[in-house]
């Protein structure tokens, strides 16, 4: 599919878009003082290695839903991003260990997913671009030689199992400066990794074995309202708000009346936004796990009663996440409506006549962006769109597809000759959100490291 500024892009389909339009029109006249504030913000907390950022554009509000410290994809993106990706890749190291060489990539342990190895293919050429050694080290406990998968694009990967000596970690004739994890660590904290000398980014305390959603989107709520005071507006429209209600478990119904009465609690709470805006839509809410990613563990509900009355299949589905962790604690987050729908060009769809992408470009599918980071910029993203799911649904999910973002330039910077609600200018919207939340992350990695450094300093004393 070619790129330029002719290329599809989604269209918002609601009338009801005057907040977010006067959103964007404000990130453009403020641009220079908006840049300004991220960079102090960044010389305090510095960002994380690498993020992706799912938003919703619902015309009344944009606001992020998920934020994913350790981003698949990469080879959704728009290619000519790539000169965008090694530079960044470039800085964050530069940051990080300025004297770094030689890096080790950790992936996923589930080695399956072709279109997650295309990503992870393309990371590893990203960052060889980005003039470091890389090599791809496993803690599979029955990875015990070099594993060669040649995949679809062409490319081959060599996975190669974890050795461990004293504080440092490597694999054969390879001994790593940094260790790099492309792995959320669903399945636990591999001890092969613990207490390295090495540094290891991002942290362990950022995998779903430590992590929250609900500890994320605290430390969104306070970067938003702080954004809303810097600009004058209602953190609303950039903020979805949450509720949690502690522990819960979906096979016994331990919990349930608790997680119905903060949804419906939730519920007035946006009811009363959608009164002040003039909002006609219906409020919806959306549960999923507190830790956990790949779209697993994530119900949609319109009242308290949806919850008291989930039927077999849906208890089943909200017991456990990926690599079957336990569901035990679920956030409770408004749902953020997707206005945007993709339509595909003519001759696309013509060429894919008879397949779902053809139905897809006669009536549209809905859509929804998701931004890339790498240390501090914007690097690219792509529509996640999805056919068969609707205006409220998660569309991450089986049935989705992806279509990088088609702009010609990345949108790092707006292009004040332009509208708020054209190309360069949507993006730009998009990458300020995100970085709403990448900031977020960063203050979570701040705060994870202090509680990880206290520990062990405790653990310290005990020993002593």
């Amino acid at each position: 599919m070619p790129f330029g500024p002719d290329c599809a892009v989604p269209n918002l389909t609601t009338s009801t878009d005057a907040p977010v339009l006067a959103f964007e029109s404000r990130l453009l006249e403020r641009a220079a003082e908006i840049e300004a504030w991220f960079r102090r913000q960044w010389q305090v907390t510095p960002p994380p290695f690498y993020a992706s950022v799912d938003l919703r554009n619902a015309g009344f509000k944009l606001a992020p839903v998920d934020t994913n410290l350790f981003p698949a994809g990469f080879n959704n993106l728009n290619p000519a991003f790539e000169p965008l990706c090694v530079q960044a890749i470039q800085s964050a190291f530069e940051r990080i260990m300025p004297s770094a060489c030689d890096v080790l990539l950790v992936p996923e342990s589930h080695t399956r997913n072709r279109f997650y190895l295309e990503s992870v293919a393309l990371l590893q050429e990203l960052i060889r671009k980005a003039g470091y050694r890389v090599e791809l080290g496993s803690p599979r406990s029955d990875l015990h030689g070099p594993e060669t998968m040649k995949l679809d694009s062409g490319r081959e990967l060599v996975l190669q199992p974890l050795l461990r000596d004293d504080d440092r970690v490597s694999i054969e004739r390879f001994t790593p400066c940094v260790v790099l994890l492309n792995n959320d660590l669903s399945g636990g904290r591999p001890a092969i990794l613990e207490n390295l000398s090495q540094p290891v980014i991002p942290p362990l305390a950022l995998g779903w074995s430590n992590r929250s959603k609900t500890q994320h989107f605290t430390h969104y709520r306070d970067v938003a309202r702080e954004f809303g005071a810097l600009l004058e507006i209602d953190p609303w429209w950039v903020d979805p708000l949450f509720r949690n209600c502690g522990q819960i478990n979906f096979k016994t119904g331990d919990g349930e009346e608790c997680l119905a009465s903060n949804v419906d609690l939730l519920l007035q709470d946006i009811r009363a936004k959608y009164g002040e805006y003039g909002v006609k839509e219906e409020p919806f809410v959306i549960v999923k796990a507190d830790a956990g990613t790949y779209g697993m563990g994530v119900l949609t509900v319109r009242n308290g009663e949806d919850v008291r009355k989930l039927n077999r299949s849906a208890r089943k589905k909200m017991t456990a996440t990926k690599e079957g962790r336990e569901i035990t604690g679920v956030i409770i987050q408004e749902g953020v409506y997707t206005f945007e729908r993709w339509v595909e060009e003519p001759r696309f769809s013509e060429s894919l006549s008879g397949s779902a992408e053809s139905l897809l470009g006669l009536k549209g599918a809905t859509a929804e962006p998701v931004v890339y980071m790498i240390d501090h910029f914007v690097v690219g993203g792509f529509y996640r769109v999805h056919a068969e799911r609707g205006i409220q649904d998660n569309l991450n999910a089986p049935g989705a597809s992806f279509r990088p973002l088609a702009f010609a330039e990345a949108g790092n910077c707006p292009d004040l000759r332009c509208g708020p609600h054209e190309h360069p200018n949507r993006f730009y919207a998009y990458g300020v959100v995100a970085r709403l939340a990448l900031l977020a992350a960063a203050r979570e990695v701040a705060q994870a490291l202090l509680h990880e450094s206290l520990q062990s300093g405790r653990v310290a004393r005990a020993v002593a």
